[in-house]
């Protein structure tokens, strides 16, 4: 059987390993809810020792803060510095002429608008139109109302790429889940089929890059994209990450939802200079070699865009990697028409990049099998990395924001006397206003990274961007830890979750 094709337990069809890989599902989410309960139940039995503990955490909190403070820090001034480079002029001397890069931009039910203003982008981006195939990817089951979009974008900008092509996923294939990664992989064999064996490219001469539908390239994109394969050591055993910065619908969106993608934009772009850390996610590229050697994207699985890393990383037996470009590509902040719509729609959009943590059970199940063909030392250093990242991830902020308060609820009288008691409130108190200058720092780069200030917004608007980072201790409980801890539990109890398209709205300034 090919395990690297596995999705959940319940494609296995031996007995003993479907147990085995059952177990492996269970285990994040019981670690998580183990380590919360343990720390409930001591704060009422032993509530000195949790005290101690919290005291511990907080100064543990303070310095992460400051260490991934630094990286942030780094990584904008990196990606500053690429954006004031010269690509096409770095790419001379470079074979640059012989790539061609694809582009796949599945799409379900998003707005014209959303569509057209990402393949403008292309267009604008200055990498020269005969190097891009481009491909539409709609769903059958979008209806008609997704082949008229279709019809629209083809007449504005078929004739302007190398290739344009339109691909039409069928809806109801077996053991499909209905997503992404089914519709880009039925788009990436049909363009196979229909231009790039027709044509006789050369596999090893293609970068892929799988957008989702509303990004929009910054000019120069492609040139760094293309100078990084061109420069980067073993070219073909690496994808390429770009760092995410939301921004098409930045001004508009409501606050907290801007605090929860700016969050996710620092994540990635510390996650940059920490390249052990790092894997694909949304919008990326790799080598085509690559992605027809493994047989392209999962079709059954909500997380295909990092799963495509770990699903490289095993089939190249740990000699596979992430290349950080220091670029960004923007993207939608999650929006809807009202504000209580936005928010459970990004509840829901969290939930659904928490479902991550399926891939962990697929990592340690497949380094189990093949354990005497991998080098064992660094997958067990990928899986400790993953299993640290989904557990702080679930519980580091209902430690700080809610446990860290429960020794004095039920400790009793026998703490509540102690000098411990006292100055509990007191250390955490100074220890997190002290982290708190992670937030203000937050705030600041937030701010430089913002594009200009549409006509329309007055200052107010701009200082609304600064003051909207007060929320965020509340930001990472409810838009963090809680829907990552949903997606662990989902996935402990075996109740699998389905492919979510987050809905692009955007409002039509005036």
């Amino acid at each position: 059987m090919d395990y690297l094709k596995i999705s959940q337990a319940a494609d296995l069809t031996d007995g003993p390993e479907r147990k085995l890989y059952r177990l492996l599902e269970i285990f994040p989410g019981l670690f998580s809810w183990a380590t919360l309960a343990v720390l409930v139940v001591f704060s009422w039995l032993q509530p000195i020792l949790v005290a101690y503990f919290i005291i511990a955490f907080d100064v543990y909190w303070l310095l992460l803060v400051v260490y991934l403070g630094i990286n942030l820090f780094a990584a904008y001034l990196g990606m500053k510095r690429n954006l004031q480079i010269n690509w096409p002029e770095q790419c001379r001397g470079l074979p640059w002429r012989e790539i061609i890069h694809l582009v796949i931009f599945p799409t379900y039910d998003e707005s014209l608008p959303v569509i057209r203003s990402s393949f403008a982008a292309l267009v604008k981006d200055g990498y020269p139109l005969d190097k891009l195939i481009v491909v539409l990817a709609i769903e059958e089951r979008a209806g008609e109302a997704a082949k008229e979009r279709a019809g629209a974008i083809a007449r504005e900008f078929g004739d302007k790429f190398q290739h344009f092509l339109i691909t039409v996923h069928p809806d109801g294939i077996g053991g499909e889940l209905k997503g992404k990664g089914a519709n880009q992989t039925w788009a990436a064999k049909r363009v196979k089929e229909e231009i790039i064996d027709k044509f006789n490219y050369d596999y090893d001469k293609i970068l892929i890059s799988v957008f989702d539908v509303d990004t929009i390239v910054i000019p120069g994109y492609f040139y760094r994209l293309t100078h990084k394969f061109l420069t980067a050591p073993n070219p073909y055993r690496a994808s390429y990450q770009p760092i995410p910065v939301y921004h098409n619908n930045i001004w508009q969106a409501p606050f907290f939802a801007r605090v929860a993608a700016a969050s996710n934009t620092f994540w990635q772009m510390m996650q940059q200079i920490r390249q052990e850390k790092l894997a694909t996610y949304s919008s990326h590229a790799m080598t085509w070699r690559a992605l027809v050697e493994i047989g392209f994207w999962s079709t059954n699985m909500v997380s295909e865009d990092s799963r495509i890393f770990w699903h490289c990383f095993l089939y190249y037996r740990g000699d596979y990697r992430v290349e950080p470009l220091y670029f960004p590509v923007s993207m939608d902040v999650c929006m809807d028409e009202t504000a209580g719509r936005t928010m459970k729609n990004l509840y829901k959009q969290q939930r659904r990049w928490g479902w991550g943590v399926e891939n962990l059970p697929y990592l340690m199940f497949n380094v189990f099998k093949e354990r005497r063909n991998l080098p064992l030392g660094k997958m067990i250093n990928k899986i400790l990395i993953q299993l640290y990242g989904f557990h702080s991830w679930a519980t580091n902020a209902l430690i700080i924001g809610v446990i860290g308060w429960l020794p004095m609820i039920l400790g009793g009288d026998r703490f509540n006397e102690t000098v411990l008691s006292s100055n509990l409130p007191m250390v955490s108190r100074t220890l997190m206003t002290v982290a708190m200058i992670g937030m203000i720092f937050s705030a600041i780069i937030s701010t430089l990274l913002l594009p200009k200030r549409p006509a329309n917004y007055g200052l107010t608007k701009s200082l609304a961007m600064v003051l909207q980072w007060l929320v965020l201790p509340v930001s990472i409980i409810a838009f963090g830890a809680i829907p990552s801890l949903e997606a662990q539990t989902r996935l402990m109890l075996g109740k699998y979750l389905g492919f979510w398209v987050t809905p692009k709205v955007r409002k039509v300034e005036s």
